[in-house]
């Protein structure tokens, strides 16, 4: 496959030895959650098992900074990031256990005085639809085609650069979202109303979505909305790195950041602040990157 040549001000990067700017985020943010597990443990005897899972984080991190890796060992070293998702998402469960206290009173009380009711609740109702249903379920699914499709494309025309700030402002995103989940954590309208019933989620979209959050949703998890903030991040990343792919992504991140809110899944204020923490992540990090060399 052609290798495109590089942007003005940019050069294609071969991966090399030592802690990259995401290896420096996880690590950090695997301090701060083992604090919060060490606190927690006495009550939470399952956060003894996530100190140990921390550990194999930190020994991971150390195995791919090393010099002399292979072809194997740079594409973990590029991947790993993303395949510590699932398991980083699914912490959160541990750490929320014994949660007594959620903050949804709060947030819909913000949501009251924006916008005059609970949009996620009433909007479904008020305006059903089969068809919209059919293809906000759909494009809330996309997410983790956003997700990944970007790291596929840049990995495949060897594009280090775009990459490493794709992989980079997405675990941003979700570590600022995660610590949220941790310290204010929020249930959501998928917890707290009744859900939809009836032709609204007679369809195949909505029961892939529901079965997918029965066997995989962690509680506490609503406010920022993960999926706005990332899916903003990662469309950001991908315009950087090659506009055509930003274009194509803009409309599945858009239909997916209405989708949350219609198919009552997020509070729109939890829309909203996902927009604002990926947005400011991108800033900043754009912003950065135009003053040294940060993907190496």
């Amino acid at each position: 496959m052609a290798v495109n040549p590089p942007r003005a001000g940019e050069r294609r990067l071969h991966p090399r030895a030592g802690l990259r700017p995401v290896d420096v985020l996880l690590l950090a943010y695997v301090a701060i959650v083992s604090v919060v597990a060490l606190v927690r443990a006495p009550t939470q005897p399952g956060c003894w098992w996530l100190l140990a899972a921390h550990a194999q984080i930190v020994l991971l991190i150390y195995l791919t900074s090393r010099r002399g890796l292979g072809p194997f060992g740079r594409s973990i070293r590029e991947f790993y990031p993303l395949f510590l998702l699932v398991a980083l998402y699914g912490a959160l469960d541990v750490l929320n256990l014994n949660v007594s206290r959620t903050y949804d009173a709060m947030v819909r009380g913000w949501e009251e005085a924006i916008f005059g009711g609970q949009p996620s609740r009433t909007w479904w109702q008020t305006h059903p639809s089969a068809f919209w249903s059919t293809v906000l379920h759909g494009a809330y699914l996309s997410y983790y085609l956003i997700l990944l499709a970007p790291a596929l494309w840049f990995a495949a025309r060897r594009d280090f650069i775009a990459m490493r700030r794709f992989v980079f402002l997405v675990m941003a995103t979700f570590a600022v979202c995660y610590l949220f989940f941790i310290f204010l954590p929020v249930a959501g309208p998928y917890y707290e109303f009744p859900r939809p019933t009836g032709m609204f989620v007679d369809n195949l979209m909505a029961k892939l979505v529901y079965g997918g959050l029965a066997s995989g949703s962690s509680y506490g998890a609503a406010f920022p909305s993960s999926h706005v903030a990332a899916t903003l991040a990662a469309t950001v990343a991908a315009w950087r790195g090659d506009r055509r792919l930003g274009m194509a992504l803009a409309v599945p991140a858009t239909l997916l950041t209405i989708s949350v809110v219609y198919c009552q899944m997020h509070y729109a204020v939890d829309a909203i602040a996902g927009l604002l923490v990926g947005g400011l992540i991108s800033w900043a990090t754009l912003r950065a990157e135009r003053r040294r060399e940060l993907w190496h």
